[in-house]
C-alpha cells in the first residue's frame, strides 16, 4: 500500500517537473492553422523535421578534402612510387610508406611519412617526416626520426610535381 502511494507521487512528481522544464509545449489553435498542408510547408520552411527523401539520397557523392583530382595527392603518390605504401588515408590525408632498404645499405632502412596540412599548394601545407631504422646483425633494431636532406628534397620534389600537375590541369580548362 505504501509503495503504491510513493510511486504514485514519484510519477505525479515527474509530470509536473517535465511539464515545467518546457519539454511539451502545447500550440495556439489560434496560431496554427487547421490544414495539414499549410503546417507542413511552414515546418520545412522553418527547418522542422524529417525527411526521408534526404536520407534515401544515393547520388550524393561525399565530400573529400584529398580527392585524385588534387595535385599534391597526385604528386605525392608519383614521386613515392619507387617505394610500396603501407598505409594510405585518403580522406585524412596521410601517405605513410612501408619500410625500404636499398641495395647499398643491408643493415638501413627508411619509412616516409607525408601528411597533408591543406589542400593549396604551399611548402607548409606538407609535413614529410622520414623514420630510420637501423639493425644490428643480431637484428637489434632502433628506430628514429631522422633529420635528412632527404626530407626536404622529397617535399621540394612533391611541390614541383604538384606545380606541373596544376598548370597542365589549367591549360586542359582553358
Amino acid at each position: 500500500m505504501k509503495k503504491n502511494i510513493l510511486s504514485s507521487f514519484v510519477i505525479c512528481c515527474l509530470f509536473i517537473l517535465l511539464g515545467s522544464c518546457g519539454i511539451y509545449k502545447p500550440s495556439d489553435a489560434r496560431k496554427v492553422s487547421p490544414n495539414d498542408e499549410e503546417r507542413i510547408k511552414a515546418n520545412q520552411e522553418a527547418g522542422k523535421g524529417l525527411r526521408l527523401s534526404k536520407l534515401m539520397d544515393r547520388n550524393k557523392g561525399g565530400n573529400f578534402q584529398f580527392a585524385s583530382s588534387n595535385e599534391m595527392w597526385r604528386a605525392t603518390i608519383d614521386v613515392l612510387d619507387f617505394i610500396p605504401l603501407s598505409n594510405v588515408d585518403y580522406g585524412g590525408g596521410v601517405i605513410i610508406t612501408d619500410w625500404y632498404v636499398s641495395d647499398n645499405q643491408k643493415n638501413q632502412s627508411i619509412k616516409i611519412m607525408v601528411q597533408f596540412l591543406s589542400n593549396e599548394l604551399r611548402a607548409d601545407g606538407l609535413k614529410v617526416v622520414i623514420y630510420k631504422k637501423n639493425c644490428s646483425v643480431e637484428k637489434n633494431c632502433e628506430t628514429s626520426v631522422s633529420k635528412s636532406k632527404l626530407e626536404a628534397e622529397i617535399k621540394l620534389a612533391i611541390l614541383k610535381k604538384a606545380a606541373l600537375f596544376k598548370k597542365e590541369n589549367s591549360t586542359k580548362k582553358q
